[in-house]
């Protein structure tokens, strides 16, 4: 019996279990402190309405021997990817229904849709980038390259005439920068995986928070992208599903290698290795989408927005550089006084009894960075953004 090697070359734990242990440390040293958690980017406000009364119509029908349901389709049930058809619809993207697969999280379909690609593959990241893109192909053995992602490029790299790689991660809007690629830019990408017979996986988890003209919600807005892309979304921060699980990916029926469709490999992995997303689960999902669903939704969205404006308009009156906060629930602030990521973790906890996330946790270029997420209760972040402030000011 032989174990993988290369789980050898991965961090022991998780970004986000450190800052839970230095968190827990702090909290445990100083009981009195009062601490704001601005740092994981999990949801804070109620499933909607009609979600609720959708799971709950969901629940009575499996009570009842005529309308119970066992195993689903492992692709997902009609009613969810029409659904999911119609959302895309709206926004003149055509979808055929046999291209839309539902799951339980983009993070979970990150790592699955590698199952299709041969280990000898090269991966191109951006750094700074979500943790997971990495170590799913650190942990498979694949060679994984980085492209820079800076002030100077807006933290949007784009591909040049060295940029060379077989499957590249996009994230737009970005985690953690919250910068977001414009249509244009993404048809650049897009020519050069055509040129370079490479497949992009699309992250499009945060679509919903874009509000600025130009900005993509989706790399399906670029012609020809579904020769070469796959888009990966979720429910988690559209509706709240962050522990309900569902989200969802679409696998073009265009996209072809050496005789062999990367949509039939796809269906062919899910109906081998997963059960799928669980019929009460999908019927909330569904009632995202209707027009109650929706208006409740919006206003959600607007409720973190307004989050993002007073972390933002603190940030501007102290001074400091940041981007994010606008088609994204992320604020990316370079830290004061030239400090570190984790000594600007540390300085701020101590000073302000507030958590953030260090840039550096993200990858090299995050260093001297910090994100800051608009998740929280909207009290609690205008609080936190008072704090910040005070605490900014005495640095000068």
């Amino acid at each position: 019996m032989y174990l993988n090697k290369h789980f050898s070359e991965v961090a022991e734990s998780y970004l986000f279990s450190d800052i839970a242990h230095k968190v827990s440390a702090y909290q445990a040293a100083h009981p009195e402190a009062d601490v704001i958690r601005l740092g994981i980017g999990d949801v804070t406000l109620p499933l909607a309405k009609p979600v609720i009364a959708a799971l709950h119509k969901a629940v009575d029908e499996m009570g009842d021997q005529a309308t119970f349901r066992g195993y689903g389709p492992e692709q997902g049930y009609d009613f969810l990817r029409e659904a999911i058809q119609k959302y895309y619809a709206g926004r003149g993207i055509d979808l055929k229904l046999e291209e839309i697969f539902v799951s339980d999280g983009a993070k979970s379909d990150l790592g699955n849709l590698l199952d299709l690609f041969d280990v000898s593959n090269t991966v191109l990241v951006p750094d700074p980038v979500y943790p997971v893109y990495v170590d799913d192909n650190v942990m498979a053995g694949r060679t994984v390259k980085y492209m820079a992602a800076t002030a100077e490029n807006h933290f949007l790299p784009m591909p040049d005439a060295d940029t060379d790689a077989d499957i590249v991660y996009l994230c737009s809007p970005n985690n953690p920068t919250g910068a977001a690629y414009t249509t244009a830019q993404l048809e650049q990408w897009v020519a050069w995986a055509k040129a370079h017979h490479a497949v992009i996986l699309y992250d499009a988890a945060y679509e919903c928070f874009v509000t600025e003209p130009g900005c993509a919600r989706s790399i399906f807005e670029v012609e020809g992208a579904k020769e070469v892309a796959v888009e990966v979304c979720s429910f988690s921060k559209i509706a709240g599903f962050t522990g309900t699980r569902c989200g969802y990916t679409i696998v073009p029926a265009g996209i072809e290698q050496g005789g062999m469709s990367l949509n039939k490999m796809w269906l062919r992995r899910q109906t081998t290795k997963f059960n799928g997303v669980p019929y009460i689960v999908q019927r909330g999902a569904e009632a995202v989408f209707t027009d109650e669903g929706m208006k409740e939704i919006q206003a959600n969205l607007d409720y973190y927005r307004k989050n993002a404006a007073v972390i933002a308009a603190a940030l501007d009156e102290a001074g400091v550089w940041y981007c994010g906060g606008k088609n994204s629930p992320y604020v990316w602030l370079r830290c004061p006084a030239g400090m570190k990521s984790w000594d600007f973790f540390d300085w701020l906890l101590e000073n302000a009894h507030v958590v953030g996330t260090p840039g550096s946790g993200f990858g090299p270029c995050g260093e001297g960075y910090f994100r800051l997420t608009a998740f929280g209760d909207a009290d609690r972040t205008k609080e936190a953004a008072r704090r910040l402030k005070d605490a900014l000011a005495k640095l000068k």
